[in-house]
């Protein structure tokens, strides 16, 4: 109490505005705060940052900068919390959900966000932060799990999702073969749900599931029963293990081209 009276009145009022925001501040926060109006809420966040006080991480939205990080463009301990303010409505999955929900011991660099905004540049750098990026519609945003980070409520898809989502899309899961390894842990979890998996996938109306699904869960000792739940949703035509490499056979059950290395011991054509 003693100290914010003898802090500065300018002062004062930025303290005031970076408590009750938290991690990152939007105008709404600094107006409601400071009990001004949003134009003037604005003006007074611009001058902050001007001032180096604060650094804006996007529209409307900014944070506070710390007097050790003043010279460095990472501003931020996490940058999960600028997911909310920067490519709402979306979500964090691939590689970066399978390495939350323990799936993987691989670290990557780059923070995977599934998002129903349009996506200009694929990969995008704020705040030291990398950020790879995948445009979806938005009622595609499903299974997903509320986390806070600090004072940000932010959405990361669960653990079944997550699944589906790389098995969709190998490249979010850093490569079919990772994408394989992320399958073997998920399938010797306690909280394994192959009903919830086949629903999610369904969902997401692409027929390659359920031919890469299938093709990996039987190379599983403990698969078998989410084999027969992607054998009957098989669709017509072939389609690519991993749309990146080079598929050389074909197999047939799956109706599913692999690379040479992955056909060993399966049936094809």
């Amino acid at each position: 109490m003693k100290s914010s009276h003898t802090l500065p009145p300018g002062r004062a009022k930025l303290v005031a505005v970076i408590r009750s925001a938290g991690d990152v501040i939007r105008i709404a926060d600094a107006s409601a705060t400071l009990k001004v109006s949003r134009t003037d809420a604005a003006k007074t966040l611009s001058r902050w940052a001007k001032q180096g006080w604060l650094r804006r991480v996007g529209s409307g939205a900014y944070v506070a900068v710390s007097l050790d990080s003043l010279a460095s463009d990472q501003v931020l301990d996490d940058p999960w919390v600028l997911v909310p303010t920067l490519f709402s409505p979306g979500y964090i999955g691939g590689r970066t959900a399978a390495e939350h929900w323990d799936l993987t011991e691989q670290l990557f660099r780059d923070i995977v966000v599934l998002t129903a905004q349009r996506v200009r540049r694929r990969v995008q750098q704020h705040h030291g932060a990398l950020f790879a990026l995948k445009h979806i519609g938005q009622e595609k945003i499903f299974g997903t799990k509320a986390i806070w980070r600090g004072r940000t409520r932010i959405a990361v898809s669960d653990v079944h999702r997550t699944i589906v989502d790389i098995v969709d899309d190998p490249a979010l899961g850093g490569g079919i073969q990772h994408v394989a390894d992320c399958l073997s842990a998920y399938l010797v979890r306690p909280d394994r749900n192959d009903a919830t998996l086949i629903s999610y996938a369904a969902r997401l109306e692409n027929g390659a599931i359920f031919k890469r699904l299938g093709f990996l869960a039987e190379r599983s000792p403990v698969g078998a029963t989410l084999t027969e739940p992607c054998r009957a949703r098989l669709t017509k035509g072939n389609a690519k293990l991993d749309p990146t490499l080079k598929g050389s056979r074909l197999i047939t059950r799956w109706k599913l081209i692999v690379p040479e290395t992955w056909a060993v011991g399966q049936q094809h054509d």
